[in-house]
């Protein structure tokens, strides 16, 4: 308890008056590609971002590790569900390998900047920071990570809790684009929920 009250206070003093100015609605996914849809451009953080991280490893397909503040952090990413793969007396389930393997390859070593959402709280029920994560790419441009995996067909879109997530809309139409193409988990786990 004690680390998550000091996690608490770093999260609040690096997220204090570094929020971006996107917009959530602007324009969705490409249909076009396979593992990676392209994604519209110009969109950054709209929330308070704890900037300059880099993924220490992948948990599974929603849930990542960072270091913050020389505490290693388990961050769980907003409004998206992969399949499961490391849940206690749990199988591994459709397509869940393949999340974490894309996870994997995108975010393990890579810079991120973590976005936090004022509506859902600062942690979830197992001590999990909650946050957007964005990759930066090699010639710095943002992209919306949550986004990329549901647009992927890596994972569902998913809310948890009665209030709305910012980036809800976007999550939802690159799902809606990603089941109709039929790409990932939408394909390899039809029937299946």
């Amino acid at each position: 308890m004690r680390g998550q009250v000091a996690l608490i206070a770093v999260v609040a003093a690096l997220g204090a008056g570094c929020s971006g100015s996107g917009d959530a609605s602007q324009a969705t996914p490409s249909t076009e590609a396979a593992e990676s849809p392209v994604l519209p451009g110009a969109r950054s953080p709209q929330g308070d971002v704890i900037p300059d991280l880099v993924v220490d490893r992948i948990v599974d397909g929603d849930t990542v590790k960072v270091t913050i503040e020389g505490e290693q952090v388990s961050v769980r990413l907003i409004g998206i569900d992969t399949p499961e793969t490391v849940k206690p007396n749990t199988d591994v389930e459709c397509f869940g390998p393949e999340a974490s393997a894309f996870a994997d390859r995108q975010l393990t070593g890579q810079p991120v900047i973590l976005e936090l959402d004022e509506s859902q709280g600062r942690f979830d029920r197992y001590d999990r920071l909650l946050a957007y994560v964005w990759r930066v790419t090699p010639d710095g441009d943002l992209v919306l990570f949550n986004e990329e995996t549901v647009a992927g067909g890596f994972a569902r879109e998913r809310q948890y809790g009665d209030e709305p997530y910012s980036w809800r809309s976007t999550l939802m139409q690159a799902e809606e684009d990603a089941r109709e193409a039929g790409r990932g988990l939408w394909a390899a786990c039809s029937s299946r929920p």
